[in-house]
Protein backbone atom coordinates (compact mmCIF):
# COMPACT_ATOMS: atom_id res chain seq x y z
CA UNK A 1 0.00 0.00 0.00
CA UNK A 2 2.66 2.16 1.05
CA UNK A 3 4.78 1.82 -2.52
CA UNK A 4 1.22 2.33 -4.67
CA UNK A 5 0.86 5.63 -2.35
CA UNK A 6 4.24 6.58 -3.69
CA UNK A 7 3.67 5.42 -7.27
CA UNK A 8 6.87 3.11 -6.90
CA UNK A 9 5.02 -0.44 -6.77
CA UNK A 10 6.58 -2.61 -9.86
CA UNK A 11 9.96 -2.15 -11.46
CA UNK A 12 8.90 -0.36 -14.07
CA UNK A 13 7.85 2.92 -12.26
CA UNK A 14 11.29 2.59 -10.10
CA UNK A 15 12.97 2.61 -13.39
CA UNK A 16 11.06 5.46 -14.20
CA UNK A 17 11.72 7.72 -11.18
CA UNK A 18 15.54 6.65 -12.25
CA UNK A 19 15.78 8.06 -15.25
CA UNK A 20 13.76 11.30 -14.29
CA UNK A 21 16.26 11.60 -11.28
CA UNK A 22 14.58 11.38 -8.24
CA UNK A 23 16.21 8.75 -6.73
CA UNK A 24 17.61 10.33 -4.04
CA UNK A 25 13.94 11.79 -2.65
CA UNK A 26 12.73 8.17 -3.23
CA UNK A 27 15.81 6.93 -0.52
CA UNK A 28 15.08 10.03 1.68
CA UNK A 29 11.45 8.82 2.27
CA UNK A 30 12.36 5.15 2.62
CA UNK A 31 15.23 5.26 4.91
CA UNK A 32 12.57 8.36 6.57
CA UNK A 33 10.61 5.34 7.16
CA UNK A 34 12.54 2.41 8.30
CA UNK A 35 13.67 5.51 11.34
CA UNK A 36 10.32 5.72 12.11
CA UNK A 37 9.75 2.66 12.62
CA UNK A 38 12.74 2.13 14.46
CA UNK A 39 11.62 4.95 16.94
CA UNK A 40 8.34 3.54 17.24
CA UNK A 41 9.29 0.03 17.97
CA UNK A 42 12.15 1.81 20.58
CA UNK A 43 9.09 3.50 22.65
CA UNK A 44 7.08 0.63 22.47
CA UNK A 45 10.20 -1.51 24.38
CA UNK A 46 10.82 1.73 26.96
CA UNK A 47 7.24 1.93 27.89
CA UNK A 48 7.02 -1.79 28.98
CA UNK A 49 9.70 -1.24 30.73
CA UNK A 50 11.80 -4.36 28.85
CA UNK A 51 15.21 -5.38 29.55
CA UNK A 52 16.42 -7.80 26.80
CA UNK A 53 15.54 -7.46 23.03
CA UNK A 54 15.74 -10.31 21.30
CA UNK A 55 16.00 -10.37 17.44
CA UNK A 56 15.69 -12.64 14.31
CA UNK A 57 15.45 -13.27 11.30
CA UNK A 58 16.73 -15.17 7.99
CA UNK A 59 20.08 -15.08 6.21
CA UNK A 60 20.65 -11.51 5.13
CA UNK A 61 18.05 -9.56 6.61
CA UNK A 62 19.54 -6.76 8.05
CA UNK A 63 19.59 -8.24 11.71
CA UNK A 64 23.01 -6.83 12.74
CA UNK A 65 22.07 -2.80 11.00
CA UNK A 66 18.72 -3.27 12.68
CA UNK A 67 20.07 -3.63 15.99
CA UNK A 68 22.48 -0.78 15.94
CA UNK A 69 20.07 1.46 14.75
CA UNK A 70 17.20 0.51 16.99
CA UNK A 71 19.85 0.57 19.89
CA UNK A 72 20.19 4.52 18.55
CA UNK A 73 17.04 5.33 19.06
CA UNK A 74 17.08 3.19 22.62
CA UNK A 75 19.45 5.58 23.55
CA UNK A 76 17.77 8.89 22.62
CA UNK A 77 14.96 7.49 25.15
CA UNK A 78 17.37 7.78 27.18
CA UNK A 79 18.11 4.36 27.85
CA UNK A 80 21.45 2.65 27.46
CA UNK A 81 21.14 0.00 25.05
CA UNK A 82 24.44 -2.78 24.27
CA UNK A 83 23.95 -4.95 21.11
CA UNK A 84 25.32 -8.27 21.67
CA UNK A 85 25.64 -10.65 18.84
CA UNK A 86 24.68 -14.13 19.32
CA UNK A 87 27.14 -15.41 16.78
CA UNK A 88 30.24 -14.84 19.61
CA UNK A 89 28.33 -17.56 21.46
CA UNK A 90 29.28 -20.34 19.10
CA UNK A 91 30.99 -22.97 20.12
CA UNK A 92 34.59 -23.53 18.59
CA UNK A 93 34.30 -24.76 15.37
CA UNK A 94 35.73 -28.77 15.93
CA UNK A 95 32.81 -28.84 18.31
CA UNK A 96 29.98 -27.68 15.98
CA UNK A 97 27.43 -29.68 15.08
CA UNK A 98 27.55 -31.31 11.00
CA UNK A 99 24.50 -32.55 8.98
CA UNK A 100 24.16 -35.32 7.03
CA UNK A 101 26.86 -34.39 4.33
CA UNK A 102 29.47 -34.37 6.76
CA UNK A 103 29.57 -30.10 7.05
CA UNK A 104 29.41 -27.62 10.01
CA UNK A 105 26.32 -26.77 10.75
CA UNK A 106 25.63 -23.41 11.85
CA UNK A 107 22.52 -22.73 11.12
CA UNK A 108 21.23 -25.07 14.56
CA UNK A 109 20.73 -24.28 17.38
CA UNK A 110 22.85 -26.81 19.04
CA UNK A 111 26.10 -24.83 17.16
CA UNK A 112 25.62 -21.97 20.19
CA UNK A 113 26.68 -22.51 23.79
CA UNK A 114 22.91 -21.34 24.58
CA UNK A 115 24.20 -22.98 27.87
CA UNK A 116 26.88 -20.23 28.69
CA UNK A 117 24.61 -17.69 27.11
CA UNK A 118 22.05 -18.28 29.56
CA UNK A 119 24.43 -17.96 32.49
CA UNK A 120 25.84 -14.54 30.93
CA UNK A 121 22.36 -12.72 30.61
CA UNK A 122 21.39 -13.92 33.94
CA UNK A 123 24.26 -12.70 35.62
CA UNK A 124 23.93 -9.48 33.73
CA UNK A 125 20.25 -9.03 34.72
CA UNK A 126 21.38 -9.66 38.83
CA UNK A 127 24.08 -7.11 38.05
CA UNK A 128 27.32 -8.53 38.02
CA UNK A 129 30.27 -8.62 35.64
CA UNK A 130 30.98 -10.31 32.89
CA UNK A 131 33.75 -10.81 30.37
CA UNK A 132 31.99 -10.73 26.50
CA UNK A 133 33.53 -13.68 24.25
CA UNK A 134 34.15 -12.11 20.56
CA UNK A 135 33.63 -15.40 17.72
CA UNK A 136 36.69 -15.50 15.10
CA UNK A 137 34.92 -16.61 12.40
CA UNK A 138 39.04 -16.95 10.46
CA UNK A 139 40.00 -19.64 13.10
CA UNK A 140 36.79 -20.45 14.31
CA UNK A 141 37.75 -19.82 17.70
CA UNK A 142 35.78 -18.10 20.38
CA UNK A 143 38.08 -15.66 22.27
CA UNK A 144 37.92 -13.33 24.68
CA UNK A 145 39.67 -10.08 24.29
CA UNK A 146 39.20 -7.65 27.66
CA UNK A 147 35.54 -6.75 27.00
CA UNK A 148 33.66 -6.53 30.15
CA UNK A 149 29.73 -5.48 30.35
CA UNK A 150 28.32 -4.78 33.43
CA UNK A 151 24.36 -3.09 33.45
CA UNK A 152 22.27 -1.10 35.35
CA UNK A 153 18.91 -0.45 35.67
CA UNK A 154 18.80 1.91 32.53
CA UNK A 155 20.43 -0.52 30.49
CA UNK A 156 18.87 -2.84 27.86
CA UNK A 157 20.72 -5.38 26.04
CA UNK A 158 20.10 -5.68 22.29
CA UNK A 159 20.75 -9.60 21.32
CA UNK A 160 20.54 -10.41 17.40
CA UNK A 161 20.81 -13.40 15.84
CA UNK A 162 19.16 -16.52 13.77
CA UNK A 163 18.07 -18.09 17.10
CA UNK A 164 16.81 -15.46 19.24
CA UNK A 165 13.31 -15.95 19.14
CA UNK A 166 13.81 -19.83 19.93
CA UNK A 167 12.19 -21.01 22.83
CA UNK A 168 15.50 -22.82 24.10
CA UNK A 169 17.67 -20.03 24.06
CA UNK A 170 16.15 -18.04 26.65
CA UNK A 171 14.08 -20.63 28.51
CA UNK A 172 15.85 -19.72 31.47
CA UNK A 173 15.10 -15.86 31.16
CA UNK A 174 12.15 -14.10 32.70
CA UNK A 175 9.67 -13.36 30.37
CA UNK A 176 8.52 -10.24 31.34
CA UNK A 177 12.04 -8.79 31.02
CA UNK A 178 12.22 -10.15 26.70
CA UNK A 179 10.75 -8.12 23.78
CA UNK A 180 10.87 -10.24 20.94
CA UNK A 181 11.38 -8.71 17.35
CA UNK A 182 11.16 -10.26 13.62
CA UNK A 183 13.19 -8.82 11.10
CA UNK A 184 12.88 -9.97 7.36
CA UNK A 185 13.44 -8.29 3.84
CA UNK A 186 10.00 -8.89 2.18
CA UNK A 187 10.12 -7.43 -1.31
CA UNK A 188 7.89 -4.21 -1.66
CA UNK A 189 7.91 -3.58 -5.32
CA UNK A 190 6.58 -6.85 -8.27
CA UNK A 191 8.05 -7.04 -11.38
CA UNK A 192 4.62 -6.08 -12.92
CA UNK A 193 1.20 -6.17 -12.33
CA UNK A 194 0.62 -10.02 -12.24
CA UNK A 195 4.32 -11.01 -11.17
CA UNK A 196 5.91 -10.59 -7.62
CA UNK A 197 9.50 -10.64 -6.57
CA UNK A 198 10.42 -13.87 -4.33
CA UNK A 199 11.61 -12.14 -1.30
CA UNK A 200 14.59 -14.92 -1.70
CA UNK A 201 15.64 -13.66 -4.29
CA UNK A 202 16.21 -10.14 -2.72
CA UNK A 203 18.30 -11.73 0.33
CA UNK A 204 20.38 -14.12 -1.87
CA UNK A 205 21.45 -11.25 -3.54
CA UNK A 206 22.43 -9.47 -0.65
CA UNK A 207 24.29 -11.88 0.66
CA UNK A 208 26.46 -12.82 -2.54
CA UNK A 209 27.80 -9.06 -2.41
CA UNK A 210 28.53 -9.47 1.12
CA UNK A 211 29.82 -12.37 1.11
CA UNK A 212 31.98 -11.58 -1.68
CA UNK A 213 33.30 -8.56 0.21
CA UNK A 214 33.80 -9.76 3.55
CA UNK A 215 34.11 -13.37 3.66
CA UNK A 216 35.88 -14.14 0.30
CA UNK A 217 33.14 -16.40 -0.99
CA UNK A 218 32.60 -16.32 -4.73
CA UNK A 219 28.79 -16.48 -5.92
CA UNK A 220 29.15 -20.15 -6.65
CA UNK A 221 30.02 -20.81 -3.20
CA UNK A 222 26.74 -18.55 -1.75
CA UNK A 223 24.75 -20.00 -4.38
CA UNK A 224 26.13 -23.81 -3.49
CA UNK A 225 24.79 -23.01 0.12
CA UNK A 226 21.83 -21.52 -0.45
CA UNK A 227 19.59 -24.44 -0.27
CA UNK A 228 21.38 -25.80 2.76
CA UNK A 229 20.95 -22.27 4.44
CA UNK A 230 16.98 -21.88 3.47
CA UNK A 231 16.41 -25.49 4.79
CA UNK A 232 18.23 -24.65 8.22
CA UNK A 233 15.88 -21.38 8.36
CA UNK A 234 13.11 -23.82 7.63
CA UNK A 235 13.72 -26.21 10.41
CA UNK A 236 15.45 -22.75 12.84
CA UNK A 237 13.84 -19.50 12.23
CA UNK A 238 10.00 -19.59 10.14
CA UNK A 239 8.55 -21.54 12.80
CA UNK A 240 9.44 -19.12 15.76
CA UNK A 241 8.19 -16.05 13.53
CA UNK A 242 4.92 -15.77 15.70
CA UNK A 243 6.64 -15.52 18.49
CA UNK A 244 7.81 -12.05 17.98
CA UNK A 245 6.23 -9.12 19.42
CA UNK A 246 6.55 -7.23 16.54
CA UNK A 247 7.84 -8.04 12.71
CA UNK A 248 10.05 -5.12 11.08
CA UNK A 249 10.38 -5.51 7.58
CA UNK A 250 14.31 -4.47 6.48
CA UNK A 251 13.66 -4.41 2.18
CA UNK A 252 13.98 -1.14 1.16
CA UNK A 253 12.32 -0.19 -2.26
CA UNK A 254 15.20 0.77 -4.47
CA UNK A 255 17.89 -1.63 -3.12
CA UNK A 256 17.90 -4.44 -5.97
CA UNK A 257 18.56 -1.29 -8.38
CA UNK A 258 22.02 -0.70 -6.24
CA UNK A 259 22.76 -3.94 -5.47
CA UNK A 260 22.75 -4.59 -9.40
CA UNK A 261 26.08 -3.08 -10.08
CA UNK A 262 27.58 -5.15 -7.41
CA UNK A 263 26.18 -8.91 -8.26
CA UNK A 264 26.36 -8.76 -11.88
CA UNK A 265 30.23 -9.22 -12.20
CA UNK A 266 30.10 -12.01 -9.29
CA UNK A 267 27.04 -14.19 -11.04
CA UNK A 268 29.26 -13.20 -14.35
CA UNK A 269 32.21 -15.07 -13.19
CA UNK A 270 30.34 -18.34 -12.23
CA UNK A 271 31.72 -21.01 -14.79
CA UNK A 272 29.29 -22.11 -17.44
CA UNK A 273 30.87 -25.91 -16.44
CA UNK A 274 29.24 -25.72 -12.70
CA UNK A 275 26.08 -26.52 -11.44
CA UNK A 276 25.44 -22.85 -9.73
CA UNK A 277 25.83 -21.67 -13.40
CA UNK A 278 21.88 -22.08 -14.10
CA UNK A 279 20.80 -20.27 -10.71
CA UNK A 280 24.08 -17.49 -11.62
CA UNK A 281 22.02 -16.78 -15.50
CA UNK A 282 18.51 -16.70 -13.81
CA UNK A 283 19.11 -14.01 -11.61
CA UNK A 284 21.35 -12.26 -14.43
CA UNK A 285 17.94 -12.20 -16.35
CA UNK A 286 16.02 -10.93 -13.34
CA UNK A 287 18.71 -8.12 -12.62
CA UNK A 288 18.16 -6.86 -16.20
CA UNK A 289 15.05 -5.71 -15.57
CA UNK A 290 16.63 -3.33 -13.34
CA UNK A 291 18.18 0.69 -14.05
CA UNK A 292 20.92 1.16 -11.54
CA UNK A 293 20.70 3.34 -8.65
CA UNK A 294 24.74 4.66 -7.45
CA UNK A 295 25.47 3.54 -4.08
CA UNK A 296 27.07 6.50 -3.46
CA UNK A 297 23.60 7.99 -2.77
CA UNK A 298 23.09 5.60 0.17
CA UNK A 299 23.72 6.78 3.87
CA UNK A 300 26.27 5.87 5.85
CA UNK A 301 23.98 4.67 8.41
CA UNK A 302 21.20 2.64 5.95
CA UNK A 303 20.76 -0.75 6.36
CA UNK A 304 21.03 -1.92 3.10
CA UNK A 305 25.23 -0.60 3.87
CA UNK A 306 25.35 -4.27 6.09
CA UNK A 307 25.83 -5.86 2.01
CA UNK A 308 27.44 -3.14 -0.04
CA UNK A 309 30.25 -2.23 1.88
CA UNK A 310 30.03 1.65 3.50
CA UNK A 311 28.55 1.54 7.06
CA UNK A 312 28.99 3.75 9.50
CA UNK A 313 27.86 0.85 12.03
CA UNK A 314 30.37 -2.20 13.32
CA UNK A 315 28.69 -4.85 10.43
Amino acid sequence: EWCKTLGVDTVGALNEVITEGKTSHLILLQEGLQEKLLSDIADKIVQQKKRIVLIAGPSSSGKTTFSHRLSIQLEIAGKHPHPIALDDYFYDREKSPKDEKGNYNFETIASLDVELFSEHINRLLNGEKISMPTYNFITGKREYRGNQLQIGSDDILVIEGIHGLNGILSANIPEENKYKIYVSALSQINLDEHNRIPSSDGRLLRRIVRDAMRRGNDARDTIARWDSVRKGEEDNIFPYQEEADIMFNSAQIYELAVLKQYAEPLLFAVPQDCPEYQEAKRLLNFLDYFMNIKSEDIPKSSLLREFIGGSCFET
